[in-house]
């Protein structure tokens, strides 16, 4: 009777070991997707691509301004993947109220900023615009502020490729003086 009572015990521990390492298996697992999931979502989020004709356009993105700024300024990453140079030629949106191929340099101590027709993106070449230098797109008296986490419309139009509409992330400004494009 004692061996029947003690066989039926290791029984019922085997029984709850083996429910108790089904559900931890399912409790991991859907943390597991959960991660993966994540991770996703927050690749997807900072690496934004669109395409038209030969040319790439990779992560437009803008700076998110103060509320009493007018002015904005807009950066993504141009790939030409053919055999033929094309040109950047316009650029609309309804965000600003004028919105201008610029580049920026150095000379000395004097920062030159000026306004220019066209971006020449070579065959097989690439430019990537940023803060700090470079060409970017300047967002000339903004129609509403610009708030990290919002998007916005940029209409592209290309010399051979032809037009498209891009969604421009807008991401929070980094505190180190990052505004000093925006402000002509």
């Amino acid at each position: 009777m004692f061996l029947f009572a003690f066989n039926a015990t290791k029984k019922q521990q085997n029984t709850s070991t083996t429910v108790f390492s089904k559900q931890l298996l399912r409790f991991m697992t859907g943390i597991l997707v959960l991660i993966t999931g994540t991770l996703m979502l927050s690749i997807n989020a900072q690496a934004h691509e669109y395409k038209v004709g030969d040319i790439e356009i990779i992560h437009p993105y803008a700076r998110a301004t103060m509320p009493q700024q007018t002015n904005g300024a807009s950066y993504f990453n141009l790939k030409n993947t053919g055999q033929r140079d094309d040109k950047l030629i316009g650029i609309e949106s309804t965000i600003a109220k004028t919105v201008e191929i610029h580049t920026m340099e150095m000379n000395g101590d004097i920062m030159k900023m000026r306004n220019v027709s066209e971006i020449v993106i070579k065959a097989n070449n690439a430019i990537t615009m940023k803060p700090g230098g470079g060409y970017h797109i300047m967002l000339i008296g903004l129609s509403k502020p610009l708030k990290a986490g919002d998007t916005f419309p940029l209409e592209l139009e290309f010399e051979r490729a032809g037009k498209l509409e891009v969604m421009v992330r807008i991401e929070a400004t980094p505190i180190d003086g990052a505004m000093t494009e925006h402000s002509h």
